[in-house]
């Protein structure tokens, strides 16, 4: 989840924007850059939260492992568009559009699925038993990881540029598709208590046929 370069994108958005030439879209209003970035960037931030919301209503309706795999290739896709329109050549209007479009549909999809899932899937796998240092354990490796993704991102900006961050990103985000694709089960409506059980028998099956 940290991978996929949300909080990297997060903190930098204005930076990033600024970058993709948004400042064009806002010249008439007499913005500068920089202005234009961050206002942009704060909007993006307040269409974050009808998307929490519907994730919120979806979550049970849909599913989660059905969730992630219909809102991570909207991700990729996204990410793909701001490689494209960071290597080709094209109008600065268009090229600002493009990148303000995506860069949106990255931030809302994300908090719709990529978000808010894995961590209610970390917090329903483990037996109760373990479910209390299994999720600080699952805490803790995500602030790890999003420290790295943090200050990485500056460097990776200097050496590879943007379209090689976002080709990165999206990397990550295919793979986590096909993860999820593979090892994922719904879990929705399941009681922790079945949930529980329903992965213990899939731990003794695997061992069974590393035995066999």
């Amino acid at each position: 989840m940290q991978f996929s370069g949300i909080n990297g994108v997060l903190y930098y958005t204005p930076q990033i924007l600024e970058q993709a030439g948004v400042g064009v879209l806002l010249s008439n209003l007499g913005l500068s850059s920089s202005s234009a970035s961050l206002l942009i960037s704060g909007i993006t931030t307040l269409l974050m939260l009808p998307s929490i919301a519907v994730a919120m209503r979806l979550m049970d309706i849909a599913g989660r492992r059905s969730l992630l795999l219909n809102t991570l290739p909207v991700l990729i896709i996204s990410l793909v568009v701001l490689v494209v329109a960071s290597v080709v050549k094209m109008g600065s209007v268009v090229h600002a559009s493009i990148s303000t479009v995506s860069v949106v549909l990255y931030f809302c999809f994300f908090v719709m699925g990529f978000g808010p899932i894995p961590n209610i899937l970390c917090a329903e796998i483990f037996p109760t038993r373990v479910r209390g240092i299994c999720i600080a354990i699952c805490a803790l490796t995500f602030w790890i990881c999003d420290i790295i993704v943090t200050y990485s991102l500056p460097l990776l900006l200097k050496s590879v540029g943007l379209a090689g961050v976002f080709g990165m990103y999206a990397v990550v985000c295919v793979i986590s598709w096909v993860f999820v694709f593979l090892k994922v089960p719904e879990t929705k409506g399941m009681p922790l208590e079945v949930i529980t059980e329903f992965f213990a028998v899939g731990a003794k099956q695997i061992a069974a046929t590393k035995d066999n």
